[in-house]
């Protein structure tokens, strides 16, 4: 008998590469994703890495593939962005070994910059995808992808979504399978993407495409089912979960191989019902294709192409019940804030204090933006930061940027801040760039980055030395600090921003949250003492309350003893004791 086992989405793909075969994986940390590269690692038959960034990634899986074996990238829907050169280049290219590139797209913007649809990067670049609804489902489309990616030499795209991810549900195992690794054989026209080339590639991939468009009507992964026909419906992914509870009286046509899509079985399906409506979260790429053919459909009408879906937005649009879209709990408010002990809020003490805007980046540090820390003024995308700050000085100035600093984290650098540093000195800038060292990936669960000196597979490897590599390029103004000796960190800010060249701080204090961290000490404050000014308050430290009497309490089970409210009070009202 099979066993079966709880599992998330994540952990269901995982397990789906496990029994596909796969020999390589290469993934950059970025929820919702990245517990599939955590899953994948605890089997020892795989390769699995955390590469630098997405499209080295990409790359990685993309070379694994072309010597004959089967491999898979894993990230983000923006990652996706990031890997877009590769991956619309081996859309042409074809593949030797299978090779699928998982995107997890995150409707309802839960951790991420933007609301996009891979779907529509996966027409655009002409990569076929398909959409599983659950967890049994992620570990068999993950399989059927390697399968379809042999058959049809293409690349393809596993598309999962945050709730997908994050939901648990049953799941069969079977056993590992390993399919012969391909021969490669040398074919400069097939993996040398030259223009001549290109263009017969080209040719191949419009064919391709067409093939599967008509094959995929009789894949079973497009599931057909008839009940009362007054009403029906074309769905996927986690949004055929919620058509099936607030309406299950109803037909549906429920797509698995979501680009490109069957037209014949859709056009059969239309033909059956009375009404039929397109429910897709996101944008209307179903709902688009399928009025372009003449079938007459409702979609996004009454349907948002924001946020997530639901099955009460179901019962409401459809069905005209009087229903809560979104009944919020009865809870206090709790806005994003940076941990107890954060080295993050330290230095972004420093900065509000000297009045210095920042220009961000993604990661923990991105909180620096709100109250009461309130520092960070821009936030576009991984590694922005730096190339930011070099645009503005660019277009005001050297006067103008003695104001400002980019500030990045030491993965998000060693992911896309590297290049933009790079070209900041290649083309003569002035500005100086906070490099926030907390020794490991924050914000998506504390991931290993090449600046560790740990991998994936948990292997102890030399560290990249940021500080090297900053020198490396020329930068003779390199310093690194701690971020919790504020006195220090302020005159060196001060230092570094007011010169004409080019500077770099790098501030090294590991995340309090890291495992095997050890707080020997507490901060107490000293009732007596206390002037009631409220300075240890400012940075915003969740351990600290402001008692009635103007007083403080700090909390001993959040305290880390980081003694950032200690160096604030000028009165010695803070001490430090022994945990």
């Amino acid at each position: 008998m099979s066993e079966v086992k709880i599992m998330l989405g994540n952990e269901a793909i995982a397990r789906g590469a496990y029994e596909a075969g796969v020999k390589v994986s290469a993934a950059y940390p970025g929820t919702p994703s990245t517990e599939i590269s955590e899953n994948i690692v605890k089997y020892p038959e795989i390769y699995a890495e955390w590469s630098p960034n997405e499209k080295v990634a990409m790359e990685v899986a993309i070379g694994a593939s072309i010597s004959g074996v089967r491999s898979m990238a894993s990230m983000k829907h923006v990652g996706v962005n990031v890997a877009a050169d590769p991956l619309y280049t081996i859309a042409y290219a074809g593949v030797n070994g299978g090779l699928v590139l998982v995107a997890a797209d995150d409707p309802g913007l839960y951790s991420s910059q933007n609301e996009q649809d891979t779907r529509c990067v996966a027409r655009a670049a002409m990569v076929p995808v398909l959409e599983p609804s659950d967890s049994q489902e992620a570990k068999d489309f993950m399989k059927y992808a390697f399968e379809l990616s042999e058959k049809y030499d293409t690349p393809m795209i596993l598309r999962t979504t945050t709730r997908l991810s994050h939901s648990q549900g049953p799941v069969t195992l079977e056993d590992r399978v390993v399919p012969e690794d391909k021969v490669y054989e040398r074919n400069v026209s097939k993996f040398v993407m030259m223009p001549g080339n290109a263009k017969g590639r080209h040719v191949f991939v419009e064919k391709r495409l067409k093939d599967m468009a008509e094959d995929a009507c009789n894949m079973s992964i497009n599931k057909v089912e008839m009940n009362d026909t007054k009403i029906g419906f074309i769905t996927s992914g986690i949004a055929y979960q919620y058509v099936k509870e607030a309406c299950p009286e109803a037909s549906v046509l429920k797509l698995g191989h979501v680009h490109p899509l069957p037209r014949k079985l859709i056009e059969d399906f239309a033909s059956k019902v009375d009404t039929l409506y397109i429910f897709e979260e996101l944008e209307p790429v179903f709902e688009e294709q399928i009025k372009s053919w003449g079938v007459k459909c409702i979609g996004k009408e009454i349907f948002t192409v924001q946020g997530e879906y639901s099955a009460n937005m179901l019962r409401k649009a459809v069905l005209k019940e009087d229903v809560e879209l979104s009944a919020a709990a009865q809870v206090p408010a709790r806005p994003p804030i940076l941990c107890p002990g954060c080295p993050h809020r330290s230095v972004y003490s420093v900065l509000n204090k000297l009045k210095i805007h920042a220009a961000g980046d993604i990661g923990c540090y991105t909180l620096g933006a709100v109250a009461p820390l309130s520092v960070v003024d821009t936030t576009v995308c991984m590694g922005a930061s730096i190339s930011t700050l070099h645009g503005m000085e660019k277009a005001k100035g050297k006067d103008y940027v003695k104001n400002w600093v980019a500030v990045i984290g030491d993965s998000t650098f060693m992911h896309t801040g590297v290049n933009s540093l790079l070209n900041m000195v290649y083309n003569q800038a002035t500005g100086t760039v906070m490099i926030l060292d907390n020794s490991t990936t924050g914000m998506t669960g504390h991931q290993d980055n090449a600046a560790t000196g740990k991998t994936l597979m948990g292997e102890e490897v030399p560290a990249i030395n940021i500080m090297g590599l900053c020198k490396s390029m020329g930068i003779k103004n390199v310093v690194e600090v701690n971020a919790f000796d504020t006195v220090n960190l302020e005159r060196i800010v001060k230092e570094e921003v007011a010169k004409d060249e080019l500077s770099v701080i790098i501030t090294k204090s590991p995340c309090v949250l890291l495992k095997g961290q050890k707080f020997p000490n507490k901060c107490k404050p000293i009732p007596e003492k206390c002037k009631k000014c409220g300075m240890c308050l400012k940075p915003g430290c969740p351990a600290l309350t402001k008692n009635e009497d103007g007083t403080i309490s700090i909390d001993m089970t959040m305290c880390n003893g980081c003694g950032l409210c200690k160096g604030l009070c000028k009165f010695d009202a803070i001490e430090t004791v022994e945990a």
